[in-house]
């Protein structure tokens, strides 16, 4: 069978996000495991004070680690072995540079959040936690309210290791709210897919429960809808903050835009790779 016949999508962006809330890195390809991206959400900000995970879900305490970018300085190894990732280097909002492996780097970040924390990696933690603040909007499951959100032990990740979005998604976005600027940055997925039917719709909504294939090698499991927060409403670089992207959400599909998947099969996606559902 013609695979390129078959396909419903391309890959056309990946994204890692070395340190939790940080701005991340676009690659052309990485390795996947049952842990996602290889270096995704390797590293956080731990609060002294609290011991929970800094982030940007609660903006009044967190809302500079927008303002901060993370890459590492060299492809992490694969296998991939948490004991042995390369240094990030972090962008400071000044526009210096940092790397993880720096003995000030957490006097550093300190000085910037004005509130001592410790950069640490996933495997040094068991279970965690982080705080999210709730914005007063109609379908959010709190309103102006900051919960406690446990994630799973040993990771940065809210849920799931992988999140994927549409090109679909974002222009049905686009066309519902059109004084917003819905980009993919805002939502922070690891692999942005481009859907052969053109459609502008929220497509992945019947990817639920399905396997997917993408490229030659990587099988993923689609697990559930992504859930958005008050982090797609944030500023960030030239992006404004705007309510208006959330409340488009949650008035059009259930506060969801995109969707999370576990990894079923190991391999490397490529920009590029095509997109096939599992018969």
């Amino acid at each position: 069978m013609n695979q390129a016949r078959t396909a419903t999508g391309r890959v056309v962006s990946l994204w890692r996000y070395p340190v939790k809330s940080m701005m991340g890195e676009e690659l052309n390809s990485s390795y996947v495991t049952e842990r996602g991206l290889i270096g995704d959400r390797t590293y956080a900000l731990i609060d002294q004070k609290t011991g929970k995970v800094a982030s940007a879900k609660n903006p009044r305490k967190w809302g500079k680690l927008f303002d901060f970018r993370s890459i590492f300085v060299e492809q992490p190894l694969q296998p991939p072995s948490m004991n042995n990732v390369p240094p990030v280097r972090i962008t400071m909002p000044d526009g210096n540079h940092i790397l993880s492996d720096q003995k000030e780097i957490d006097l550093s970040l300190s000085k910037v959040f004005e509130r001592e924390v410790t950069l640490m990696k996933a495997s040094s933690l068991g279970k965690s936690s982080y705080e999210e603040y709730w914005p007063d909007i109609d379908g959010l499951a709190q309103r102006e309210k900051v919960t406690d959100e446990a994630m799973p032990s040993q990771t940065f990740f809210d849920i799931a290791v992988i999140h994927l979005l549409t090109t679909s998604t974002i222009n049905r976005l686009r066309e519902l709210h059109p004084e917003g600027r819905f980009e993919v940055r805002r939502f922070r997925p690891n692999i942005v897919i481009e859907s052969f039917s053109g459609k502008k719709d929220f497509i992945e909504n019947l990817w639920i429960g399905k396997d997917i294939t993408i490229g030659e090698e990587v099988v993923l499991r689609v697990t559930g809808p992504c859930t958005r927060c008050v982090m797609t409403t944030l500023p960030q670089g030239d992006l404004p903050q705007d309510l208006g992207i959330l409340r488009t959400i949650a008035k059009y599909n259930q506060v969801n835009v995109g969707v999370y998947a576990s990894v079923h099969r190991d391999g490397t996606i490529h920009r590029g790779d095509l997109l096939r559902f599992e018969e």
